[in-house]
């Protein structure tokens, strides 16, 4: 469901390892070598495709790779535990970063959701990513980027949204994150950042906080048959907007900013998840 508005050198080879990794329309069809993944895994791994025009912005795809890392395991994620399915099988509270791909728009810079899909498939037929049936694929696009579509608009309807589509007879899962470069004053979720510098990478810590509830949803109701309230809200739409207890923060510009959560060395300030149970309240942990 769409959420509304989820030293020189060792900086390279940051940025290769970031950049390195392992790296709808429906019915696509990618070569079975891209098919990797044993099917009795259960750990969820996260792959990004930068869409748009991101080749020269290392700093912003590091404090995400960064972010996604640092997530798997922590206290906020595992807050998905508490969606058990029709079956009583609840999701991992654990995922991984799995590597990312450059798409220089290979789908223009407006893209409906199907397209985003088929955004996701591109990389497999292209080679850009191999296909895992457990994985997750990010979409992350660049200001000049819009999503846009009959039911869709970024900017003014969300400002992230989750899916899944079928390639090669399999079923993969997909979330969308907007740059909020293109619309602060709706997808920002603070100017003065946690990990601002220079480049100004509010656009990366915002995104974080969306990427965080994509992420939680697309895991707790991947097909959108799954967990929602009475109103049909998903966990992390209950909580959009809603931060809880904050700290200060001085970035690497000098400015502050305001954080609640520290994943790895990194702070960030990420919207509240949904703890489900008899007394359910938005947090940060269950």
């Amino acid at each position: 469901m769409k959420t509304k508005l989820i030293g020189l050198v060792s900086i390279l080879a940051l940025a290769f390892s970031v950049l390195a990794g392992s790296a709808a329309a429906q019915n696509a069809s990618p070569s079975s070598s891209n098919t990797t993944s044993s099917p009795t895994r259960t750990d969820q791994i996260v792959y990004f495709i930068w869409y748009g025009n991101w080749a020269a912005n290392i700093s912003q795809q590091i404090i995400l790779a960064d972010f996604v890392s640092g997530l798997g395991s922590s206290p906020y994620f595992q807050i998905n535990q508490g969606y058990p399915d029709s079956s009583g099988q609840v999701p991992s509270g654990d995922i991984a970063y799995g590597g990312g791909a450059l798409d220089a728009y290979s789908h223009g810079a407006s893209l409906s959701e199907a397209d985003v899909a088929d955004v996701v498939a591109n990389a497999f037929r292209t080679g850009g990513l191999v296909f895992d049936p457990l994985g997750i694929y990010a979409v992350l696009t660049s200001a000049d980027v819009t999503v846009i579509d009959s039911v869709t608009q970024f900017c003014l309807t969300c400002c992230n949204l989750h899916g899944h589509s079928i390639v090669n007879g399999s079923d993969f899962r997909y979330v969308f994150v907007g740059s909020p470069r293109r619309c602060p004053g709706a997808c920002a979720t603070q100017f003065q950042s946690p990990n601002g510098d220079y480049s100004g990478n509010y656009e990366a810590d915002s995104m974080a906080s969306w990427l965080a509830a994509a992420l939680s949803e697309v895991v707790t109701d991947p097909y959108d048959d799954a967990w929602h309230d009475r109103y049909g809200l998903e966990n992390a739409e209950k909580c959009e907007g809603t931060y809880g207890t904050t700290y200060p923060v001085t970035n690497l510009w000098g400015q502050s900013a305001q954080a609640n959560i520290k994943l790895g060395y990194r702070d960030y300030l990420l919207q509240q998840n949904w703890v489900n149970g008899k007394k359910g309240r938005c947090g940060l942990s269950r």
